[in-house]
């Protein structure tokens, strides 16, 4: 059983997360009348992502958050159940399974309050059926990576590591064909579908990411910033803040740079190949972000844990990296935000420092590991 059906997802004297009362219940008002947030900063995402917001409704007998709630963790018990059956199909370990529980429980009750959890199940899922020995794996995993991306952009990271050939062309055509056909379908059916552009494009550098760590401590040495409520979130604003988030922009397109190098050179013909690369990018994508939520680690504890489903995975060390940083994440959110936020509190700072250090290590571990481990050394002339 999940451990996280151990935890209460409420907060408070049995309120729930703000995210689920006010935030997904003012979106779905909002959807349910047939029309994207157009004038809400904090609705920055593809028009898929109506459908985990949308889905409570349909839950009878229960109010919107605790259908949420509900439905958060009947997928988490489905994602436990899918790595639990695919780890005893293969023969292996109940490592995978254990990653998951282990780690959302370290998370507390966070991903039970978001549909990142939704997401990342639908990412698990498209990486198992690509393992599948049938006609038709390539073509599920196209597409189920696409209605996941739909949702929130980053599954589409998965397709980094497709095999070379016919693989790559049928997985990579039908994520095209399904994205495309999701993605006017919503667009045809609401108005605003595209309306999260122009918020995502107008984001800074929120207090949590690498990028944050030299603003914190520069708050102590009379730097003349501050945080602001912006975009959604808690962001930096003053001197030098504008050009260390291009900078962070510019780190992302070098990344991903290195994934196509690497797509070049290496030989993906493992089937462990999928995911690790889908578990490297991915932590490429969160280090250099200008953003970084706790719900983020949802998504790199499921890629972990489809990772270990393989015996000869590369990203064993790399997960209980991913773990550690869920510790610190969670001391962070919420325990220390306030600190973090309003006085720049050393103990918060330092705890900061320490979880993204993890992660920067589990990211440069991931790629150096992928790397060593599918692409031949070069033999001397």
């Amino acid at each position: 059983m999940p451990a996280a059906l151990k935890i209460s997802p409420f907060v408070g004297r049995g309120g729930l997360d703000p995210s689920v009362s006010k935030v997904y219940t003012g979106w779905y008002a909002v959807l349910s009348g047939g029309s994207f947030p157009l004038h809400d900063v904090s609705w920055q995402y593809p028009p898929g992502a109506a459908l985990p917001i949308l889905a409570p409704g349909l839950v009878p007998g229960l109010d919107y958050g605790h259908a949420f709630i509900v439905l958060a963790a009947l997928c988490d018990a489905a994602v436990f159940a899918l790595l639990l059956w695919a780890a005893r199909r293969r023969g292996r370990s109940l490592a995978a399974p254990w990653l998951w529980t282990v780690g959302l429980a370290v998370l507390s009750t966070m991903p039970w309050n978001r549909f990142d959890l939704h997401v990342t199940a639908l990412a698990i899922l498209a990486l198992i059926a690509a393992t599948a020995r049938r006609a038709w794996a390539d073509q599920a995993f196209g597409a189920v990576t696409a209605v996941a991306a739909v949702v929130k952009v980053w599954p589409a990271l998965l397709l980094a590591g497709t095999p070379r050939g016919r693989r790559t062309r049928t997985a990579w055509t039908a994520a095209a064909v399904t994205g495309t056909a999701v993605t006017a379908g919503f667009a045809l059916a609401m108005p605003n579908a595209f309306s999260f552009l122009a918020a995502q494009e107008s984001r800074g550098i929120q207090i949590e990411p690498v990028s944050s760590l030299p603003f914190h401590v520069a708050r102590h040495f009379g730097w003349s910033g501050t945080w602001a409520a912006k975009d959604g979130s808690h962001e930096f604003v003053g001197p030098w803040v504008h050009g260390v988030g291009i900078a962070m922009q510019i780190s992302t397109v070098l990344a991903f740079g290195w994934l196509l190098w690497w797509r070049r050179r290496s030989d993906r013909t493992a089937a462990r190949v999928l995911p690790d690369a889908a578990l490297t990018a991915t932590l490429l994508f969160v280090v250099t972000s200008r953003v970084i939520s706790p719900q983020y680690l949802v998504w790199l504890i499921g890629l972990a844990a489809v990772c270990l489903l393989h015996g000869d995975t590369t990203q064993r060390p790399v997960a209980l990296l991913i773990l550690a940083a869920c510790l610190f994440t969670t001391l962070d959110f919420p325990l220390l935000y306030r600190g973090l936020r309003d006085h720049a509190s050393w103990l918060s700072i330092t705890n900061l420092y320490v979880r993204n250090l993890l992660l920067l290590a589990a990211a440069w571990l991931s790629a150096r590991r992928l790397w060593r481990g599918t692409v031949p050394a070069r033999r001397p002339v």
